[in-house]
């Protein structure tokens, strides 16, 4: 992965460090332009190397690059496809840029062949989040579903706002408003990212800002500020210093580290790497777990979402990545929890624009599909770090844009709403099981969700562990449905009511019973498995343990409904033979009838037959002497599967 991304309008060149060129090795003026952030003079000077022949293919990548850092997509797009076709040096994190490309420019079609030819190389839950997210904004209007009412701040500059963050009756939040004309950071042309507070008043407007006191002045980089309730403390991120002056890892490179400052006591070092840069502390007080942006070499993309286990903010676990389900080959940053919902920022290339603002459910052992927020939050600009809460009858929160008609060049914008951004949705996920034995798993079972005119709404299939998940957006009544290769299939309709409790349980197996676990050969013919049972002398009655055994076939007819059945009663020679075939003749008449009084249909049930003493199995015939254990061989009940050759067909 290259360190160049593009996160928000201005801030991607503080977020991912400050690296000088050092003299291990002799660049061109692009590289040096490129590595500064001059992304128009590397274009410039990249494109001189290009016409003399000259540029390698690591240079082309970055011109690439710096074409799409000026906006100039179609440009992009074709460098992007070029070093593609080429299967050299393009990762995750650059096809995503080639795809947002793509989206800017009128050659749409290109984006949709390209995932059409790659969709198998990416994780199956990015092209889950993709499909889900385009039908819910296709289906919306783009339409988030809220009535915001969103404003601009008052105490917005003319340069780079962002990063807010609720501090007791105040609000942290970051800028390059310059303090000192001497402290400059080139690349932004603006001073160094320092910590802000601000008043909030009852309209959310923000007044009497100033610099945050609470943290330790320096003479470089301190942002993305959080402000933990539980701990009395804000975690930042600031540049990497010792004694004063910036550190450089080998390469020239100044990452960036988080630290956390107890109010009003000391200061502690979180995370640091000379070669990496973290971003966007938030310290989830319920849980004790840091959650950072950071672009380790092992994530999915560009910035991947990452956390620590902590005791009282003291790091007690490497950090750990939150997987594809979050994580794109984008960037994404800015983590924040609010009542079991994840939000964060993503430029994933299946968005509105650059970086869009996310929702995800926070579930037992994961997160559900995260859900573009869209319109009135997001725009085809920047929109990132999200934050809100309960704010008397509704909510308050805020974020940051470089949209159009703001004061800067990303402005810090509030909105209130009276209920949780994001639509609403719904969770079916679980295991596909068999319904006997130990639960043994099934996979590669289809499970669908269907709605009540018939149509298909979400499908998908069960994993080796028999695991399968489902989200479609809040509907009042759904039904579920699932079969597999010579399974039975289930199907049940989910009421509004039984909606809300299932988003408040661990989950929901689905049941499916394997037909040739339920059936057996016998004499020829394939019938219903059951342990042989015994109805007693001259009896036609019924008992509770025959009533068990013809149970099993109340279970097998539940399952496969559209088998037909003939029941098939047998005894031994003694007593003669037209008593015998009236007594075999009503113990499967009996049969039947409890099979119906069961919920089997009678018409399911097409023959009902007593053989008597015909079809003896043994040499216990008439006349020939036999112990009672031969005379019982011939005594026997079956239920015959008439259609079984059919029966999947």
């Amino acid at each position: 992965m290259v360190p160049i991304k593009k996160i928000g309008s201005v801030i991607f060149m503080f977020f991912l460090g400050m690296v000088f060129c050092v003299a291990q090795t002799k660049k061109s003026k692009g590289d040096l332009f490129f590595f500064q952030y001059e992304y128009q003079k590397a274009v410039s000077a990249y494109e001189v190397q290009l016409a003399n022949g000259t540029l390698t293919p690591q240079q082309f990548l970055n011109l690439a690059d710096s074409y799409f850092q000026t906006n100039n997509f179609e440009k992009a797009s074709e460098a992007y496809l070029e070093l593609y076709k080429k299967d050299t040096l393009m990762d995750g994190h650059h096809y995503n840029k080639m795809l947002q490309s793509f989206s800017k420019t009128t050659d749409k079609e290109r984006k949709t062949a390209f995932l059409a030819t790659m969709s198998t190389d990416f994780p199956k839950e990015l092209m889950e989040n993709m499909d889900f997210n385009n039908q819910l904004l296709q289906n919306a209007s783009a339409n988030s579903g809220s009535d915001y009412e969103l404003f601009n701040l008052d105490g917005n500059s003319p340069q780079t706002d962002f990063a807010p963050a609720f501090y007791k009756d105040k609000l942290l939040f970051s800028s390059g408003r310059q303090q000192n004309k001497k402290l400059k950071y080139d690349p932004g042309n603006e001073g160094y990212f320092n910590l802000y507070e601000s008043t909030l008043q009852t309209n959310g407007q923000i007044a009497v800002i100033q610099p945050f006191g609470q943290v330790a002045n320096t003479g470089f980089h301190k942002s993305t500020p959080f402000y933990s309730n539980k701990l009395n403390s804000v975690f930042y991120v600031l540049s990497n210093t010792q004694n004063g002056e910036m550190t450089f890892d080998d390469n020239g490179k100044n990452a960036l580290s988080i630290g956390m400052q107890r109010i009003g006591g000391a200061f502690q070092l979180l995370l640091k790497d000379l070669s990496t840069s973290f971003y966007y502390p938030f310290f989830d007080d319920a849980s004790g777990k840091l959650y950072f942006a950071a672009d380790f070499e092992d994530g999915y993309g560009g910035t991947d979402i990452y956390f620590v286990y902590t005791t009282n903010g003291q790091i007690m676990s490497a950090p750990i990545n939150l997987g594809p389900r979050i994580n794109s080959p984008g960037n994404e940053i800015a983590p924040y929890i609010f009542e079991d919902s994840f939000y964060f920022a993503s430029d994933v290339f299946y968005g509105l624009g650059g970086m869009d603002i996310y929702k995800a459910n926070i579930e037992k052992d994961g997160f559900g599909i995260p859900i573009n927020l869209g319109n009135g939050i997001n725009t085809e600009y920047d929109d990132f770090g999200f934050v809100i809460r309960n704010e008397g009858e509704g909510l308050l929160g805020y974020f940051a844009s470089n949209r159009p008609g703001g004061k800067g060049k990303d402005d810090l914008y509030g909105f209130k709403v009276n209920e949780k951004p994001g639509l609403k949705t719904i969770t079916f996920k679980g295991r596909v099981i068999k319904p006997y034995g130990r639960g043994e798993s099934i996979d590669k079972a289809v499970v669908r969700l269907i709605d009540n005119t018939g149509g298909i709404l979400r499908e998908t299939y069960s994993d080796e562990n028999g695991n399968y998940r489902l989200e479609i957006p809040w509907t009042d009544s759904v039904v579920l449905e699932s079969t597999a290769d010579r399974y039975s299939t289930f199907k049940k309709q989910f009421s509004e009511e039984e909606l809300e409790e299932l988003q408040n349980s661990d989950g929901y197996n689905v049941e499916l019973a394997l037909y040739d676990d339920l059936v057996e050969e016998k004499e020829g013919q394939m019938v219903v498995k059951m342990d042989k049972f015994y109805f007693a002398n001259s009896s036609t009655q019924l008992t509770p343990e025959i009533d068990v055994q013809l149970d099993k076939v109340v279970t097998f007819m539940n399952a496969f409904p559209d088998a037909q059945l003939r029941i098939e009663t047998y005894t031994d020679s003694r007593g003669g033979s037209s008593t015998n075939f009236k007594l075999t003749q009503e113990r499967s008449d009996t049969i039947k009838k409890y099979l119906v009084s069961k919920g089997v249909p009678a018409t399911s049930i097409l023959y009902t037959i007593g053989y008597g003493e015909d079809k003896i199995l043994n040499n216990c015939t008439n006349g020939v002497f036999c112990i009672e254990t031969l005379h019982k061989q011939n005594q026997r009940s079956l239920i015959v599967i008439l259609n079984d050759n059919v029966l999947f067909d």
